[in-house]
């Protein structure tokens, strides 16, 4: 039978940069957030802590039921040993664009291949039985429209095993969770909705970062933007002049709206 653990998410705040562009939201993806989930690791005093990961799922709704529970997709499952990934180190457990709002939970469905490595010697690793039909808390963090996301399970493996009296090894996870919002965005409109083609982004007024192509309602949206200060050139068509909009100052963790710019004949 599978093992269900489940964590807690401490908060949504620190900053860093993964992706340069993006193609403009259209409906079909307001309201999603691209999530990266990693695994790290803090030192324990252990040649191996094997963890058997076979899922990864969030929850958006507050009650403590079964129901209501999204996979992400996972980068690959099976054993994973903690301490490959100290000092700094991480990998990418999971990712996936989900539902952009508030992630009430989140859990990890554990697989029966879990020890530990002492002294050169196997041991598995035992697992509560709280921790088989599922330890929920409640985590209550936000995810934004269109603002890249990287979530860490910072896994203590020295507090997280307890050696009983009888010589066995039963794991109690403690676990550090948080999460940086690691990019920003512009959001926008045209009208009349035939007069452009492209709108591209721009760093220092001529190095093009981005384009775009506005949707049927005359929306666009660029993520993945570092902090900064942008320009936004409208290739104009069916006789509308190419128009240029500067000085459009991009923050990580949110999307800056340019409104709407009315192209000119």
């Amino acid at each position: 039978m599978k093992k269900i653990l489940s964590l807690g998410l401490t908060s949504l705040l620190a900053i860093s940069f993964l992706s340069s562009c993006n193609k403009a939201a259209d409906s079909s993806t307001n309201g999603r957030t691209p999530l990266n989930l990693y695994l790290t690791d803090d030192p324990g005093m252990y040649d191996k802590v094997n963890i058997d990961i076979q899922s990864v799922q969030i929850k958006y709704s507050d009650d403590q039921g079964d129901a209501g529970w999204e996979a992400v997709h996972l980068t690959r499952a099976g054993v994973f040993n903690l301490l490959d990934f100290r000092n700094g180190y991480d990998t990418l457990l999971a990712k996936q664009t989900v539902t952009s709002g508030r992630i009430s939970q989140i859990r990890l469905i554990l697989g029966p291949n879990n020890s530990v490595v002492y002294n050169g010697i196997t041991y598995p690793l035992v697992t509560p039985s709280a921790q088989q039909s599922g330890l929920k808390l409640n985590v209550q963090s936000d995810l934004v429209s269109d603002i890249d996301y990287r979530l860490w399970l910072d896994f203590d493996a020295g507090k997280s095993i307890v050696q009983t009296g009888n010589g066995k090894y039963i794991l109690k996870p403690v676990i550090r969770t948080y999460v940086d919002a690691i990019s920003g965005g512009i959001t926008g409109m045209i009208n009349p909705l035939n007069s452009t083609g492209f709108v591209y982004v721009l760093r220092n007024t001529t190095d093009t970062v981005a384009s775009a192509i506005p949707s049927s309602t005359g929306s666009f949206t660029f993520r993945g933007l570092s902090a900064g200060s942008y320009s936004l050139n409208f290739d104009g068509m069916n006789g509308y002049r190419d128009t240029t909009l500067n000085n459009i100052n991009v923050v990580i963790g949110a999307v800056t709206n340019a409104g709407t710019l009315v192209l000119h004949q």
